[in-house]
């Protein structure tokens, strides 16, 4: 399936892009996560496990339990504080 991802803040400045289009056989967030993860490089640093990384999926704030669905839009950001 192809789906949509989207980095923010310093992931967005780690990945080099603010977005990609990827095909993937990953059923859940996490399985995506993991599919990106084995991908070494960028992914390895910006999304690793140890990372806070917080998810959305089609604008939803989500858990890594989320299915995916063909065409869905996936968004990965650090957690953001205010002051």
């Amino acid at each position: 399936m192809k789906v949509t991802l989207r980095y923010f803040a310093s992931i967005r400045e780690a990945m080099g892009a603010s977005s990609e289009v990827l095909e993937t056989n990953a059923a859940t967030l996490g399985e995506l996560r993991d599919d990106l993860l084995s991908r070494q490089g960028a992914h390895t640093q910006a999304l690793a496990r140890g990372k806070a990384v917080r998810l959305a999926l089609n604008q939803v704030m989500s858990d890594e339990s989320a299915l995916l669905l063909d065409g869905c839009e996936v968004a990965f950001f650090p957690p953001v504080t205010g002051g």
